[in-house]
């Protein structure tokens, strides 16, 4: 099955095509220009790079949250775009999942966090074994200390080390780094990509879990800060 994957979650932006769990061609870029800017030649060119046409592709994944808000609705709108002229199938792939994949030929713990902003993080946790991935709980928002504290209690009696990964390392892993077992990912390992997007969404296509263009939605935790916003007025006028 080939599949095209699309991550633009955050401040970075990714395209691949893999098959069969083989990455065939992938293109990744930080360049802080918009993804609508980036993300489409991205696409045009993995595609040319592995020789297809989308009309060879099998199904689109795409990492649909939590994330940026707009950048995630980017992904969705163009994963829809792509998808639909077709009905191809598609894999709504959570980011933090996919976060986990670049650590899935590691027996290990992935605690991944994404930048929540104000000392929070959008977190969860993963168990990996023999190449087995294992969710430990829910995506979620939580405050930094709290996700400490819980790392803390597990690091009492686990017997894997616990590796950070994710654009919120830099914010939570000064919560984390005094606890015996936490390490923080190297650098090439840290980052949500499209490869590990098209790895995880292998699995969902595998286990029938493709669901059709028009059920692409994004997942946010919380709301846009604009609406956060607008609540906290409207609450301080009651």
């Amino acid at each position: 099955m080939k599949i095209l994957s699309i991550e633009c979650s955050a401040g970075p932006a990714s395209a691949a095509v893999t098959e069969n769990r083989e990455v065939i061609s992938s293109a990744f870029a930080n360049v802080k220009l918009t993804h609508s800017q980036t993300l489409m030649p991205m696409i045009e060119n993995v595609l040319s790079q592995a020789l297809l046409k989308i009309s060879d592709i099998d199904g689109i994944a795409v990492t649909a949250g939590p994330g940026s808000f707009t950048g995630v609705r980017i992904g969705i709108a163009a994963a829809k775009g792509l998808a639909a002229p077709r009905s191809l199938p598609c894999a709504a792939v959570s980011t933090l999942l996919a976060m986990a994949y670049n650590y899935s030929d590691t027996d290990c713990t992935v605690c991944a966090v994404m930048d929540a902003r104000c000392n929070q993080v959008y977190n969860a946790l993963f168990d990996i074994k023999n190449g087995k991935i294992s969710r430990l709980c829910d995506d979620r928002a939580l405050m930094c200390g709290e996700l400490a504290e819980e790392l803390k209690k597990m690091s009492q009696k686990a017997e894997k080390r616990v590796i950070i990964v994710g654009d919120g390392s830099g914010v939570f892993y000064p919560f984390a780094k005094d606890i015996p077992g936490i390490i923080l990912s190297d650098t090439k390992n840290r980052y949500q990509n499209a490869v590990s997007a098209g790895l995880a969404a292998y699995d969902i296509f595998e286990s029938g879990k493709a669901i059709t263009p028009d059920r692409l939605l994004p997942v946010y935790l919380r709301l846009p800060q604009a609406e956060r916003e607008l609540k906290k007025k409207k609450e301080g006028m009651l």
